[in-house]
């Protein structure tokens, strides 16, 4: 195990990002068409193909899931990973037509200090189909791919990406961007709200504070308490090597939003788009009760996980007045 989302069999993950941009987006590409849902808290989402993976609609499975910077604008990079597919002859059958299947969904970076003024058309399809080509079993986190832009209330944010095992033996692994209206750490310090879940020094070890002061526990927010947050929304991904039903898979979103909450306070909202994918790869049978609880409860754990590693390993962004990252302020 690696720690990576790509600890799931024949799941590749392939980051394209501008320096200059301060944006970028990701692509998780299945080798094979897997099972997928999806749950959304946040008030102010920015999804692609929502529709097609509601339990009750027909198709099944898809090929892909697109992550991307630049808001509404960032929609587009669907259609370059939907290009590269195409190339390799992927998708949905009808009749001889094959229709690549890219759900996807993006985080508001407009105002972090980069060059938008891209000019007609914005860049995301092209960066959608270079991640895509590129898309390996392994990759970076941080500042990297849809993480290039990404900020929270008080610090850098990023990619980051977890993994673990049930009782059972199901792997199940988690991939999120953090550009979150909230916090991550407590109060000005080091700690990190997820820590309870940390595993083996994985976001910098410093556990919790030996005391919660109300200080810590006030809320902070992008633009401050009296104005309208800015540059919102958390991505994730969470996949199994399980065989699930999409409706399970539903399930398994839903309880895997959990771990937002463990590890970003205050989340899921007005301004924030959190979404959740959750994709089963259909390798190893599971109980549908009690082994889908637990299932629910390891991926809120990664994805908690997941939350600290991409603020850990991000860095700054090279712009004046950009917000220090975790190891600008603390890993010293």
């Amino acid at each position: 195990m690696k720690n990576l989302l790509t600890d799931i069999e024949g799941v590749r993950v392939g980051h394209a990002d501008d320096a200059r941009l301060a944006s970028g987006v990701t692509a998780v590409l299945f080798d094979h068409p897997a099972i997928a849902a999806l749950d959304i808290r946040g008030g102010g989402p920015g999804v692609r193909d929502d529709a097609l993976l509601d339990p009750v609609n027909t198709v099944e499975r898809i090929d892909a899931i697109t992550l991307s910077g630049g808001s509404a604008l960032g929609l587009d990079a669907g259609g370059g990973v939907q290009a590269w597919l195409a190339e390799q002859g992927r998708g949905f059958a009808v009749g001889e037509a094959r229709v690549p299947i890219v759900p996807g969904a993006v985080a508001f970076d407009l105002l972090n200090g980069g060059d938008k003024a891209w000019g007609r058309f914005p860049p995301y399809r092209d960066l959608g189909y270079q991640a895509a080509a590129v898309a390996s079993t392994e990759f970076a986190l941080g500042s990297v791919g849809a993480g290039m832009g990404a900020t929270t209330a008080t610090l850098k944010g990023g990619l980051g990406a977890a993994s673990a095992m049930t009782a059972d033996g199901i792997k199940v692994a988690a991939l999120v961007v953090v550009n979150a209206v909230g916090s991550v750490t407590v109060g000005d310090g080091p700690w990190f709200w997820a820590a309870p879940f940390e595993v083996g020094g994985e976001f910098g070890g410093r556990g919790l504070p030996a005391a919660f002061t109300p200080d810590m526990l006030a809320m902070r927010i992008k633009g401050g308490s009296a104005a309208t947050p800015i540059e919102n929304t958390s991505l994730a991904v969470v996949i199994t090597d399980a065989v699930l039903t999409k409706a399970q898979a539903k399930r398994l979103a839903i309880v895997a939003q959990t771990g937002m909450a463990r590890a970003i306070y205050p989340v899921h909202l007005p301004l924030d788009g959190d979404v959740v994918f959750a994709a089963a790869t259909g390798v190893k049978p599971i109980e549908p009760l009690v082994g889908l609880s637990e299932l629910g409860m390891v991926a809120a754990n990664v994805l908690a996980r997941a939350i600290g590693r991409g603020v850990y390993h991000a860095t700054a962004l090279p712009f004046a007045g950009a917000l220090p990252a975790w190891q600008d302020r603390f890993g010293k």
